[in-house]
């Protein structure tokens, strides 16, 4: 599923390609696309007809458009969503899902979605339930969910203080999007390896600068991927003009199961996690306790 990264990737691109632009015509080629929008198919695309994109927003895994000060098209990429800006003459995908075109007869923008697992909205905005210095106004259906550690509004204090309240395993809470958003399975792995942080340690274990190490490593990690362009391990994440990203090619830990540790050689353990995987260096990660692994914990450089 794309994470912050790509999705920051994409916000970038239809905020250069398709901000500012007026919709012409709205189509939507499957109902799936547009399941949550309480109007339906017909409904969204009528009401979608006349609207300008005024700013290209995101939080964590979420992106939306601002129509105007009260509503916006949200949007979620799910498993394989792609927002696409295009020749508007271009061969007609079947995985596109809906189709927007321009007043001023320009690329036209197309939601393409293979799983079927994104999807569109018309929300009404609403104020941030996390408010930062200045009050911001979102989508209600993301109002629940925290600011990314990327935003102004990301309180680090505080979300020091509620993550070792949390009483779980620190990888599970790093994918809690009602604490953090915008982390997903890859880009945590890749941060507690760099925090040399185990994925199952206890988060009321965690120590004040343990805390602030990981942070430190979720902000390196997610701003190597933009300037990267994402992760790209298939066709199914690419940005508005098609292009994959290569932070793949720097990943250390997600994916190299028997591969050595960059940092101590060590080979890459994969352990089973939420029905996924997750990857990280027994030595390195060392857990202090219930950790089966017999490799004792690297000292800190």
């Amino acid at each position: 599923m794309p994470e912050l990264p790509e999705v920051e990737t994409v916000r970038a691109g239809l905020e250069r390609h398709v901000v500012g632009r007026t919709v012409a015509t709205a189509a939507v080629l499957n109902p799936r696309a547009v399941r949550r929008d309480l109007a339906g198919p017909e409904g969204f695309a009528a009401a979608m007809v006349g609207r300008t994109f005024l700013r290209a927003e995101r939080r964590g895994k979420y992106l939306w458009f601002a129509l105007d000060d009260s509503e916006a098209l949200l949007a979620h990429l799910g498993m394989s969503g792609q927002l696409l800006v295009g020749d508007p003459e271009r061969p007609l995908s079947p995985h596109v899902r809906a189709r927007f075109t321009f007043a001023d007869g320009g690329p036209d923008l197309r939601f393409t979605d293979q799983r079927t697992f994104g999807h569109l909205m018309l929300s009404e905005m609403t104020a941030d339930e996390f408010p930062g210095k200045e009050e911001r106004l979102v989508p209600a259906p993301i109002a629940h969910i925290a600011p990314d550690p990327l935003e102004e509004a990301f309180d680090q204090k505080a979300f020091g203080a509620r993550l070792t309240r949390k009483k779980t395993e620190i990888k599970r809470a790093l994918l809690d999007q009602s604490l953090i958003s915008g982390i997903g399975n890859i880009y945590a792995d890749e941060a507690l390896w760099r925090a040399r942080l185990h994925w199952a340690r206890p988060t009321q274990t965690l120590k004040r600068a343990e805390v602030s190490r990981l942070l430190d490593a979720v902000r390196e990690v997610l701003g190597e991927a933009l300037v990267a362009g994402g992760t790209s391990f298939d066709a199914l994440y690419v940005n508005v003009n098609g292009e994959s990203g290569y932070f793949d090619r720097s990943l250390n830990a997600y994916g190299r199961e028997g591969e050595p540790c960059p940092r101590c050689g060590t080979p890459i353990r994969r352990d089973a996690f939420m029905n996924r995987s997750s990857y990280s260096c027994p030595r390195c990660q060392y857990l202090p306790r219930g950790d089966d692994s017999p490799h004792p914990p690297a000292k800190l450089e």
